[in-house]
């Protein structure tokens, strides 16, 4: 043992002790070292490594470790690097410990699996030589280090395709339609590979497997579905689903089967469009099949659309008047009110001019409103809807009723349904006849009991008796005679919806009630309408129409029903049948048309050489959507307020009370601005755009107490309503204007309305209010106040002293260009102008000097009044005055003259202020205003008195 430490001494030696010259130290050093470290490190030949993708550790197997013979002396057995050769590694190898040799070896940047999958290159270890400067150090054989990169499944499956397409034929099963396919950029394996795909949307009739392919579960049908639209998914073998589905579209194709092709469903008509093509792509697929002929049927179906179709909704008088029907007719079922109550009970079918019977009810209808005894020319109208009755046989079910008030239980007339026909009856009395006569007509009709509207007209001419039924002439099946009935002093009542028993029971009571719909029963005594008056008052304004008549093509054959609600096309060529089709529309002439659903049916009946039928074509069934019109606003202007003299109201012609009323209507349309984006909620810009339409009344309202019978009311000229077909009627609560007319029509009639008054003296104001409306009440305008005040004439022998008579200053003519004369005629705007009157030579004189000077000028236009012509009008803006009516008389308020006393006084007292310069001046400016005063303006100034209470001096 002491043998072995021995070698130590040399080594020593060679760390400089002892030394005595740096030539002969260094030589010795380099043996000492040669010496020391013998043995080079020792590393394995190969490693393999293995990194996780983003992460900077390598696993290796073995793990990297390098000996040293030389151990354990110091620097020569121990390591201190490993190096690594290879161009550009992103690797890098540390000494975890150097006595040990352990190290690690790490990745310098992130390993990206997708790059590079694999790394090789060559390692060595190195000790740290004989000295700490680790010098004459030693290195280790090369080892050869292989790593494999593990991947991170960090992408998700994309399809190579943004949209698959293919094209089925209907009716078959497919293995497989199409093939879709998904990549995935991990690198390895596991995570790279689809493992399978997905059918994303829900009750589809298609299945996909691994590979991608799609097949239909089950036939398709075209006339089902043109196409369908699936969304599919692909997972990788990591379960890691595609961040995007991709769409398949699959279109099919339709076996070529008989029918009607391109044509839409549904089909939007705005109103005001006019005449709108329905179908204007269609074409007939024949499946070249030899076609002789081809009958088309289009039907528009309108019953649930009001009463059978889109009609005015004007009053009944109104489409009487409009359609030139005569005048006379009464309307027996009238919107409730006041003056109509006996419908007031009845049930109301969604509008107020639909009166629904359910079995239980009946009107009376006061006596006085139909003559007691028909003449023998009379005209009933209604429109009904009415359904089969229960039971075998049905009761009598009453629409029109006069019979008995009390004692017997006789039918003077009546129209009522039985078992499904229409009867009317008509007994005469023997006073007009007193032979066996007619008195029972009968018609059997199918509409009667199938529920759909109808418009029925009863033309009575006796003994002949006609029925209209929706413009269609129908004569009685069968006529029953009857004697007439013998006179009798028994009253009559006149019922609807039920027949009055007023005999033969305990109690008179109602029986034979009707069941169904009724409205605008009227009946018109002493005349008949005309065929012509009948079909314009129940005519649709919808129906089908043909765009041009003269385009419809060689060998086409057509017919329209009467409503043009069905369209019956025949042709031989399928291309001018095609043709003829394509110009079928739909037409709505109504300006404001009921918004709904119009449904349509076009079947066709197909004809081939040598045989009856050949194919068969399915129904076309569409519907046209008629969309709600913009509702217009109908506003009322003119001037609010009105004031004119009492002896105008007394004239014989009156105060006209709207001379400058104008009615305008407009619609608001929305416009987006030129910035405006689809997700903004509304347009920023609202445009209003003026239109012209009818009106059917304006009301002229009293507001407050009605008009005293015998001393004031409303006048009008008869003529002008004539003159505009316009009909009025007039109370001590108003005037009511009615019937269809243009804007301007009403204008000029508002214009002509004059109100009197014959003791105007105890009246101060008046207000009335205007009120219109178009289509029964379906818009109404603003209601238009106007407030009349009565100025009343001012008595020259009163000792009152009125300050606006003295300083005429304060009434100023004001001119006004032509925009403003318009909307305020006359109007007088006083002005204030200060007077600062200065009183040079001693307060008592001034006083005594103003008091006789404003006495005498009163004095003055009191004379100048009484002499004057007759007052034109005049319109006055009183907004900042306040008109005092002869405050001297019994209207004087108590304390008023103790208010003028004290305005006078703050007069003197402004005055003492003044200058001697400006009192001069004032006093020349006063005399040039009175002189004026005293000219044109007298008169008209003499009349008016004012409460300057509140004006500034």
């Amino acid at each position: 043992m002491l043998l072995g430490m021995l070698w130590w001494v040399p080594v020593l030696l060679a760390l400089g002790v002892g030394s005595s010259s740096s030539s002969g130290s260094s030589r010795r050093r380099r043996l000492l070292a040669a010496k020391v470290n013998k043995h080079k490190p020792w590393i394995e030949t190969s490693y393999h490594g293995v990194i996780t993708e983003n992460n900077d550790t390598v696993i290796l197997d073995p793990p990297l470790v390098a000996l040293d013979k030389d151990a354990p002396v110091p620097f020569a057995g121990e390591i201190c690097a490993f190096k690594i050769h290879g161009q550009e590694m992103p690797f890098e190898a540390v000494v975890l410990n150097k006595t040990s040799g352990e190290g690690r070896l790490r990745a310098k940047s992130p390993i990206d699996c997708e790059l590079q999958k694999e790394y090789t290159f060559i390692i060595q270890a190195y000790d740290c030589g004989a000295g700490p400067h680790e010098t004459n150090w030693k290195k280790s054989h090369k080892a050869v280090v292989h790593i494999q990169v593990k991947d991170v499944n960090e992408f998700a499956p994309t399809f190579k395709e943004t949209i698959y397409k293919a094209v089925v034929t209907e009716g078959k099963i497919y293995d497989s339609i199409l093939q879709v396919e998904a990549i995935d950029e991990d690198c390895s394996p596991q995570y790279s590979q689809i493992c399978n795909y997905e059918i994303v949307t829900s009750d589809v009739p298609f299945a996909i497997d691994r590979n991608g392919n799609i097949r239909n579960t089950e036939k398709l049908s075209y006339d089902r579905q043109h196409q369908y639209e699936i969304l599919v998914t692909a997972f990788d073998c990591g379960q890691k689903h595609a961040t995007e589905s991709v769409i398949v579209q699959v279109d099919v194709k339709p076996v070529c089967k008989p029918g009607w092709q391109d044509w839409a469903k549904r089909i939007e008509y705005k109103p005001g469009s006019g005449s709108m093509p329905l179908f204007p792509s269609i074409h007939l697929e024949t499946c070249d099949g030899p076609v002789s002929s081809i009958q088309i049927t289009t039907e528009l179906q309108t019953n649930y659309i009001g009463k059978g179709c889109d009609r005015e909704t004007y009053s009944e008088k109104s489409l009487q008047k409009l359609c030139g029907a005569s005048s006379g007719a009464i309307d027996l079922l009238p919107s409730p009110s006041a003056a109509t109550n006996w419908t007031v009970g009845l049930q109301v079918d969604n509008n107020d001019m639909i009166f629904k019977f359910d079995g239980k009810q009946g009107a009376k209808i006061p006596d006085g409103i139909v003559p007691k005894n028909l003449t023998d020319q009379f005209t009933i109208t209604m429109w009904m809807k009415h359904g089969p009755s229960p039971g075998v046989r049905a009761e009598k079910e009453t629409i029109l009723c006069n019979s008995d008030k009390t004692e017997m239980n006789r039918h003077h007339y009546a129209l009522y349904v039985h078992n499904c026909r229409l009867v009317f009856l008509l007994r005469k009395d023997f006073d007009q006849a007193d032979t066996f006569r007619p008195a029972e007509f009968h018609w059997k009709l199918d509409q009667i009991c199938d529920k759909e509207w109808h418009y029925y007209v009863v033309n009575v001419e006796f003994p002949v008796v006609t029925l209209y039924m929706d413009g269609t002439t129908y004569e009685p099946y069968l006529v029953t005679n009857d004697w007439p009935i013998h006179p009798s002093h028994i009253a009559m009542q006149l019922t609807v919806g039920a027949c009055w028993q007023g005999g033969e029971v305990t109690k008179p009571r109602f029986a034979q009630y009707f069941h169904g719909s009724l409205a605008s029963l009227t009946i018109r005594p002493g005349r008949i309408e005309s065929q012509k008056v009948i079909s314009c008052l129940q005519a649709c304004k919808e129906g089908l129409d043909i765009n041009s008549l003269e385009s419809l093509g060689q060998g086409i054959k057509y017919h329209f029903n009467p409503s043009q609600s069905v369209l019956v096309m025949e042709g031989e060529d399928i291309g001018n049948i095609n043709q003829a089709l394509q110009k079928v529309s739909y037409i709505n002439s109504r300006q404001f048309p009921t918004a709904g659903v119009r449904r349509l049916k076009v079947s066709s009946k197909v004809q081939c050489f040598g045989e009856d039928v050949c194919i068969s074509v399915p129904d076309v069934d569409a519907y046209v959507m008629v969309l709600q019109a913009i509702e217009p606003r109908i506003t009322i202007s003119g001037t609010d307020h009105l004031v004119r003299p009492a002896a105008q109201f007394e004239n014989a012609r009156g105060v006209a009370l709207f001379p400058d009323v104008k009615i305008v209507s407009t619609l608001a349309k929305a416009e987006p601005p030129g910035d405006w984006k689809e997700e903004d909620q509304a347009p920023k810009h609202v445009l209003l755009e003026e239109m012209l339409h009818n009106l059917d009344f304006c009301d002229i309202l009293v507001m407050g107490e009605e008009l005293k019978s015998g001393q004031e009311c409303l006048e009008l000229d008869y003529g002008e309503l004539q003159e505009r077909h316009l009909d009025a009627t007039n109370s001590t609560s108003g005037y009511s204007i009615y019937g269809v007319g243009t804007m301007s029509s009403y204008e000029q009639v508002l214009h002509q309305v004059r109100y009197r008054n014959w003791h105007p003296a105890s009246l101060d104001d008046r207000k009335f209010q205007i009120k219109c409306s178009e289509l029964n009440g379906r818009y109404t305008s603003n209601e238009f106040n106007l407030e009349v005040n009565v100025l009343h004439e001012i008595n020259p022998d009163t000792e009152h002293v009125n300050h606006m008579v003295v300083q005429p200053q304060f009434l100023q003519s004001v001119h006004h260009s032509e925009p403003e004369i318009s909307s305020m005629r006359n109007s007088v705007i006083p002005s204030i102008a200060t007077v600062v009157i200065i009183v040079c030579v001693g307060m008592l004189v001034f006083v005594v000097a103003m008091g006789v000077y404003r006495i005498r000028v009163a004095h003055q236009h009191c004379i100048q009044e009484s002499e004057s012509s007759k007052e034109s009008e005049m319109d006055w803006d009183d907004s900042a005055l306040t008109i005092t009516v002869n405050p001297m008389e019994k209207y004087e308020e108590p304390g008023h003259v103790d208010e003028e006393s004290e305005e006078e006084e703050e007069e003197e007292e402004e005055a003492e202020d003044s200058s001697s310069d400006d009192s001069d001046d004032s006093e020349e400016e006063e005399e040039e205003i009175g002189k004026g005063r005293s000219g044109q303006n007298g008169p008209r100034q003499a009349q008016l008195e004012w409460d300057d209470s509140t004006l500034p001096y």
